[in-house]
Order: C-alpha cells, then structure tokens, then sequence
C-alpha cells in the first residue's frame, strides 16, 4: 500500500469512527403507538419527559393530537437525543392542559409504559424507555380511562 492509499484509509477510518460513536450523539426518531383511544373530544397530548421533568409541566418532546378518534394513533417525535425518557400520554378532555383529578386518582384518560401495571403513582425508573445511540426507538402504550361519567 502507497503513502497517498494509507492516508485515504486513515481519513476515511477517522471518519467512519466520528459517526460510529467518536463524537456527539446523534438524534433519531422515536415512534409510539397509542392504543385505546376513546373518542370523548377534547386532545391528545402526547410526550417524552427525561427523569428531572417526570411529572411535571414541561417535557423535552411531543405532540398534539386535536379531537382524537377512538382506535389507535401513531406519533413519531423526531430528532429525539438518547437517553432514558418516559412516554406521557393524557386525553386532556376539558382542554386545561392538566391532568384532572377526582378522590386522588385521573379523571382523564392517560398512558405510560407499564401503565396497566401501575396501583400507585409512577415512578420513573418503572415508566422509562431507552432511546439508544442509534437514535431510534418504538414504544406502545395503552390508555387508561376513568368509567365514564
């Protein structure tokens, strides 16, 4: 091999590692179906929290689904940088944005990985997902409706 042969396998060799893992990380997509969808009006709010916003008002992605229709939907967050996130999902039917609340339990349908499992109030390290380096991740998550009313 020539000097000019091994200086182009050198660069491209120092190239390929940068976009391996040399460097930063590198944001992917993350897709989550939302299964159970009641059709009671009101939007979706669908979104990824890291563990300091767990349970608050804020949250590093999402969207918003307007006057969902009962069935399943699918978000796909876009650019999402790894980590570990959990999936907050609330049926925010009166439109304040904030999950309602009746004798301590939601009064408003809502979602999170093993939220089926869940007999008390969350906690992070049992709702979270990894998004990996490769930046791409899928997570479902089945809704939870209070009877309605």
């Amino acid at each position: 091999m020539n000097l000019k042969s091994k200086s182009v396998l050198i660069a491209a060799t120092a190239a390929l590692a940068a976009l391996m893992g040399g460097g930063a990380a590198l944001a992917g997509d993350v897709t989550i179906t939302v299964t159970g969808v009641q059709a009671r009006g009101g939007d979706l709010l669908v979104g990824l929290q890291t563990a300091s916003q767990f349970l608050k008002h804020e949250g590093s992605y999402g969207q918003i689904i307007a006057a969902p229709t009962a069935g399943t939907h699918v978000v796909t967050l876009r650019d999402v940088a790894p980590g570990d996130y959990s999936v907050s999902v609330l049926h925010d039917v009166d439109g304040d944005r904030q999950m309602k609340m009746a004798n301590g339990r939601p009064a408003e349908g809502w979602a999170m990985v093993n939220g089926a499992a869940l007999r008390a109030a969350p906690r992070f390290d049992r709702v979270k997902f990894t998004v990996p380096a490769a930046g791409v991740a899928a997570v479902s998550v089945a809704m939870q409706y209070p009877p309605a009313s």
